[in-house]
Protein backbone atom coordinates (compact mmCIF):
# COMPACT_ATOMS: atom_id res chain seq x y z
CA UNK A 1 0.00 0.00 0.00
CA UNK A 2 1.64 3.17 -1.09
CA UNK A 3 2.58 5.82 1.78
CA UNK A 4 0.21 8.93 2.49
CA UNK A 5 3.33 11.09 0.95
CA UNK A 6 3.54 9.07 -2.14
CA UNK A 7 -0.63 9.83 -2.45
CA UNK A 8 -0.01 13.12 -2.09
CA UNK A 9 2.20 13.43 -5.19
CA UNK A 10 0.01 11.90 -7.77
CA UNK A 11 -3.26 13.95 -6.33
CA UNK A 12 -2.31 16.76 -8.83
CA UNK A 13 -3.71 16.36 -12.39
CA UNK A 14 -1.43 18.11 -14.74
CA UNK A 15 -4.26 19.20 -17.22
CA UNK A 16 -6.99 20.20 -14.84
CA UNK A 17 -4.40 22.23 -12.85
CA UNK A 18 -3.52 24.20 -16.31
CA UNK A 19 -6.88 24.46 -17.13
CA UNK A 20 -8.53 26.10 -13.63
CA UNK A 21 -5.14 28.26 -14.08
CA UNK A 22 -6.32 29.02 -17.45
CA UNK A 23 -9.78 30.01 -16.75
CA UNK A 24 -8.12 32.21 -13.58
CA UNK A 25 -9.18 30.06 -10.91
CA UNK A 26 -7.26 28.15 -8.33
CA UNK A 27 -5.45 25.16 -9.41
CA UNK A 28 -6.23 23.44 -6.37
CA UNK A 29 -9.93 24.04 -5.12
CA UNK A 30 -11.03 25.56 -8.97
CA UNK A 31 -12.82 28.10 -7.10
CA UNK A 32 -10.90 30.72 -6.00
CA UNK A 33 -9.77 33.44 -8.09
CA UNK A 34 -6.36 33.22 -9.32
CA UNK A 35 -5.66 36.73 -9.91
CA UNK A 36 -5.43 39.99 -8.29
CA UNK A 37 -5.46 42.07 -11.05
CA UNK A 38 -4.62 41.57 -14.54
CA UNK A 39 -1.77 39.74 -14.14
CA UNK A 40 -1.35 39.94 -10.43
CA UNK A 41 -1.31 36.40 -8.96
CA UNK A 42 -2.40 36.19 -5.48
CA UNK A 43 -0.53 35.40 -2.79
CA UNK A 44 -3.43 32.62 -1.33
CA UNK A 45 -6.12 31.65 -2.65
CA UNK A 46 -9.42 32.94 -1.24
CA UNK A 47 -10.79 29.78 -0.56
CA UNK A 48 -8.74 27.14 0.01
CA UNK A 49 -5.27 29.46 1.30
CA UNK A 50 -3.55 27.24 -1.06
CA UNK A 51 0.07 29.44 -1.35
CA UNK A 52 0.10 30.79 -5.02
CA UNK A 53 3.31 33.00 -4.00
CA UNK A 54 5.83 30.34 -4.81
CA UNK A 55 4.74 30.77 -8.84
CA UNK A 56 7.90 31.99 -11.35
CA UNK A 57 5.86 32.71 -14.28
CA UNK A 58 8.27 35.47 -15.13
CA UNK A 59 8.51 36.22 -19.56
CA UNK A 60 7.32 32.60 -19.93
CA UNK A 61 3.50 33.85 -21.14
CA UNK A 62 4.74 36.83 -22.77
CA UNK A 63 6.83 34.80 -24.87
CA UNK A 64 4.54 32.29 -25.12
CA UNK A 65 1.61 35.04 -26.50
CA UNK A 66 3.87 36.48 -29.08
CA UNK A 67 4.60 33.05 -30.65
CA UNK A 68 1.22 31.76 -30.90
CA UNK A 69 0.07 35.37 -31.91
CA UNK A 70 3.07 35.47 -34.45
CA UNK A 71 2.11 31.74 -35.74
CA UNK A 72 -2.10 32.61 -36.23
CA UNK A 73 -1.66 36.46 -37.57
CA UNK A 74 1.42 35.39 -40.29
CA UNK A 75 -0.93 33.31 -42.11
CA UNK A 76 -3.86 35.36 -41.71
CA UNK A 77 -2.36 38.53 -43.26
CA UNK A 78 -0.71 36.88 -46.46
CA UNK A 79 -4.28 34.77 -46.57
CA UNK A 80 -6.24 38.26 -46.88
CA UNK A 81 -3.63 39.95 -48.61
CA UNK A 82 -3.96 37.33 -51.46
CA UNK A 83 -7.78 37.26 -51.19
CA UNK A 84 -8.52 40.81 -51.27
CA UNK A 85 -5.57 42.98 -52.02
CA UNK A 86 -6.66 45.31 -48.78
CA UNK A 87 -3.79 49.19 -48.89
CA UNK A 88 -1.04 48.43 -46.71
CA UNK A 89 -2.83 51.06 -44.18
CA UNK A 90 -5.56 49.25 -43.87
CA UNK A 91 -3.71 45.41 -43.33
CA UNK A 92 -1.54 47.69 -40.51
CA UNK A 93 -4.92 48.91 -38.64
CA UNK A 94 -6.99 45.48 -39.04
CA UNK A 95 -3.76 42.87 -37.51
CA UNK A 96 -2.55 45.75 -35.68
CA UNK A 97 -5.17 45.63 -33.93
CA UNK A 98 -5.87 42.28 -33.97
CA UNK A 99 -2.59 41.72 -32.86
CA UNK A 100 -3.00 43.63 -29.81
CA UNK A 101 -6.70 42.72 -28.74
CA UNK A 102 -5.39 38.72 -29.26
CA UNK A 103 -2.05 39.72 -26.98
CA UNK A 104 -4.15 41.03 -24.49
CA UNK A 105 -6.61 37.84 -24.19
CA UNK A 106 -3.83 35.16 -24.25
CA UNK A 107 -1.54 36.85 -21.86
CA UNK A 108 -3.74 36.20 -18.34
CA UNK A 109 -4.81 32.43 -19.83
CA UNK A 110 -1.68 31.40 -20.54
CA UNK A 111 0.13 32.78 -17.27
CA UNK A 112 -3.33 31.02 -15.39
CA UNK A 113 -1.68 27.42 -17.17
CA UNK A 114 1.83 28.16 -16.28
CA UNK A 115 1.08 29.01 -12.57
CA UNK A 116 -1.26 25.83 -12.45
CA UNK A 117 1.66 23.45 -14.21
CA UNK A 118 4.11 24.61 -11.53
CA UNK A 119 1.65 23.91 -8.93
CA UNK A 120 0.87 20.45 -10.18
CA UNK A 121 4.20 19.41 -10.80
CA UNK A 122 5.49 21.01 -7.70
CA UNK A 123 7.76 23.42 -8.67
CA UNK A 124 9.38 26.41 -6.65
CA UNK A 125 8.12 25.28 -3.84
CA UNK A 126 4.59 24.10 -4.73
CA UNK A 127 5.28 20.87 -3.05
CA UNK A 128 6.73 22.26 -0.08
CA UNK A 129 4.72 21.19 3.14
CA UNK A 130 4.93 23.83 5.75
CA UNK A 131 6.65 22.55 9.37
CA UNK A 132 4.28 22.48 11.75
CA UNK A 133 6.41 23.34 14.31
CA UNK A 134 6.95 26.81 13.01
CA UNK A 135 3.30 27.64 12.94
Amino acid sequence: MPSRAAQQQAERPTGQAMLRGMRGQCPSCGSGRLFRGYLTVRDRCPSCDEALHHQRADDGPAYLTILLVSHLGAPLLLACYIAWRPTAMTMILCFGLGAIVLSLLLLPRIKGAMVGLQWARRMHGFGIEPDPATT
